[in-house]
Order: structure tokens, then C-alpha cells, then sequence
């Protein structure tokens, strides 16, 4: 470094270029870290989501295992107490797992994986 008058120093242009890469790096390194941070908070969430809809399809299934049951009551046993019961049952079990697929999708299908926090700080 050398003086200039009223006291200043005045750093060399190699200085001034160690700098700006020390600040590069360390710029880097926070951008990584922050882009890390955003893309844990967005698998979580998704996460959350597969969960509701594994939960979802597992209800479907028991729902058309109950359907077929009814099914095979219906021709089995020509009376409606036995396999109308089952149908009523089998319908509602398939429904409540039909809206919990959906749910699941249509919040899956909202999920931007974009990191915009990263972009914008870019």
C-alpha cells in the first residue's frame, strides 16, 4: 500500500483483486447455503404431500377390496341386506380415498421447486 497526500493509503490493484475474489467465494458459499436451506423447506412439504397421497391409494385399495366383497355377497346371496351394506360402505371408503389422492395432487401440482430466494438474491 502506499500513502497518498491528506494521509490515505491507497491499496495495489493485486490487493484490490485478492479482495473481490475473497468476496466472490464467500458470496458463492452463502448463495449455496441459502439454496440449500430453500430446496430442504420444498422437499419437506412435497414429502408431506407423497405421504397424503400413499395414504390416499392405500384407501382406494381397501375400498375395492370392499366393492369386489360386495360384489361376490351380491351374487352369492340374492338378499340386499349383506352385500348392500358392503357396496354402501365400499363407495364411501373409495370416495374418501379418491379426495385424498386429489388433494394430494393438486397440492403436488402447485409446488414450484424453483429456489426463487436464490434467484433473486442472484
Amino acid at each position: 500500500m502506499s500513502e497518498v497526500p491528506g494521509g490515505r493509503q491507497e491499496r495495489s490493484l493485486g490487493e484490490l483483486f485478492g479482495d473481490l475474489a475473497r468476496e466472490i467465494n464467500e458470496l458463492v458459499h452463502q448463495e449455496l447455503a441459502l439454496f440449500k436451506t430453500e430446496m430442504s423447506k420444498k422437499a419437506a412439504s412435497m414429502g408431506k404431500d407423497a405421504a397424503m397421497i400413499a395414504a390416499g391409494g392405500a384407501v382406494l385399495y381397501a375400498g375395492l377390496l370392499a366393492l369386489l366383497a360386495a360384489l361376490i355377497l351380491g351374487l352369492v346371496q340374492a338378499g340386499m341386506s349383506g352385500w348392500a351394506a358392503a357396496l354402501l360402505v365400499g363407495a364411501l371408503v373409495t370416495a374418501g380415498g379418491g379426495f385424498l389422492v386429489y388433494s394430494g395432487m393438486q397440492k403436488l401440482k402447485r409446488e414450484d421447486l424453483a429456489p426463487r430466494e436464490t434467484i433473486e438474491t442472484l
